[in-house]
């Protein structure tokens, strides 16, 4: 993540002006906003995710998410204490995964033990808890809980502080079971109206809070570079419907991104790459940027239902104008408002369809495209709602509340 300074804002691009905020779908609880005005400072413990460090060049849209929240908490003088994965950039030394602890011999002998992986997974998060109860417990405000492991919906209330649970994938039988056994969270947020949906069953109540991107680092590009796709090269992610749309269309794809199922690359993505098709490999960075500015339109091609859709938010904070299928809340993203849109939105899997629209994509102005995400998906409008959203949960978390619990 580039680096910023504490105390700075995050800078307006450079290449044009500074525009509103977006308008959410539900308003926040103003409640417990400090008097002294927005910027007080906050110790924040961020509960990352364990899957794959919290580190450039993002291995995924979730990674990307912590990371540029934390660099820009950090950037408004907050002091933000990160939990996650090894080989996470400027985390706290506990670890929620690959810290190496290891179940002693005669344990390994106990036929049930379940996956030493698991019980890994297990013990980092069940660790960072403790320490947040004991190590942490008089310096902490509020815990914004961004992992995707049981334990910190199934223990939140032994905290002494409220947490903050953001929901970025769809339901799981692990955290729904959490939830249906007692599990909680003093506030829910949701990365889009269509995942906060999914999870009305088991959440009464989530604040949309839309991912955001930082303007100053996804800058507006120049275009004519031809077509792009990026992310991780999975099954799931489905950039094989990529290289058969942009052939159809007779436009050149790149790919950047790491190839993280070897099996599906080489049956999918190998064959099918040459004169038309070029993969770039793993950019981030700068690298990734200028390749996402370069292209004419970037096409997003899930085989599931995003939940947010972060590629296409920054293409689009670039000027590039995304071809994506409609799944998830990939709609949200790119249509905010009648007459505001960002690319275009075609049926799920429909190849055909996504090839026919990459000409009006191409022709759409970028710098309308890039207008249009700078008042709905700038990171200064994500980090200020989450400063709301962590000032109000520590407001209405009363004080004997905590003392009775960091006593307990």
């Amino acid at each position: 993540m580039p680096p910023f300074s504490t105390g700075a804002t995050l800078p307006p691009a450079a290449d044009d002006t500074t525009v509103p905020s977006a308008r959410q779908d539900s308003a926040l609880p103003r409640r417990g906003l400090s008097a002294a005005g927005p910027r007080d400072r906050m110790t924040i413990a961020v509960l990352g995710p364990s899957r794959y460090p919290v580190s450039e060049p993002y291995l995924g849209g979730l990674e990307s998410f912590v990371g540029n929240l934390v660099a820009g908490l950090r950037a408004r003088g907050h002091r933000v204490l990160l939990f996650a994965a090894a080989g996470s950039t400027d985390a706290q030394p506990e670890l929620l995964a690959g810290g190496g602890w290891e179940p002693d011999e005669l344990s390994r002998q106990d036929p049930s033990m379940p996956a030493a992986a698991f019980l890994r997974e297990h013990h980092a998060h069940l660790s960072v808890l403790d320490a947040l109860r004991t190590t942490y417990a008089g310096e902490v405000d509020v815990v914004h809980n961004n992992s995707l492991h049981y334990l910190p919906l199934s223990l939140s209330t032994t905290l002494p502080f409220p947490t903050v649970t953001t929901l970025h994938t769809p339901p799981t039988p692990w955290l729904t079971s959490a939830l249906s056994a007692g599990g909680a969270s003093d506030v829910f947020t949701s990365v889009s109206r269509f995942t906060a949906r999914q999870w009305a069953p088991w959440v009464e109540h989530a604040d949309v809070v839309h991912n955001g991107v930082d303007a100053h680092r996804w800058v507006l590009g120049p275009g004519g570079g031809g077509l792009l796709w990026f992310g991780r090269l999975v099954p799931e992610k489905a950039p094989h419907l990529a290289l058969d749309a942009a052939a159809a269309a007779g436009h050149h794809l790149h790919l950047a991104g790491p190839a993280l199922d070897p099996e599906y690359f080489a049956e999918q993505i190998a064959p099918r790459l040459g004169a038309r098709a070029t993969w770039l490999g793993h950019l981030g960075g700068t690298a990734l940027t200028r390749a996402v500015g370069r292209a004419s339109a970037v096409l997003v091609t899930p085989a599931w239902d995003e939940p947010f859709g972060l590629v296409a938010a920054e293409a689009a904070m670039c000027g590039t104008p995304v071809v994506a299928f409609d799944r998830g809340g990939i709609s949200e993203v790119l249509r905010p408002h009648v007459g505001e849109q960002m690319g275009v939105v075609v049926p799920a899997s429909d190849v055909e369809a996504m090839a026919a629209a990459v000409g009006p994509a191409m022709a759409m102005d970028r710098r309308a495209v890039r207008a249009a995400a700078r008042t709905h998906l700038s990171a200064q409008t994500m980090v200020s709602r989450y400063e709301e959203v962590f000032r109000a949960a520590v407001a209405e978390r009363p004080v004997s509340d905590q003392v009775r619990l960091a006593a307990s």
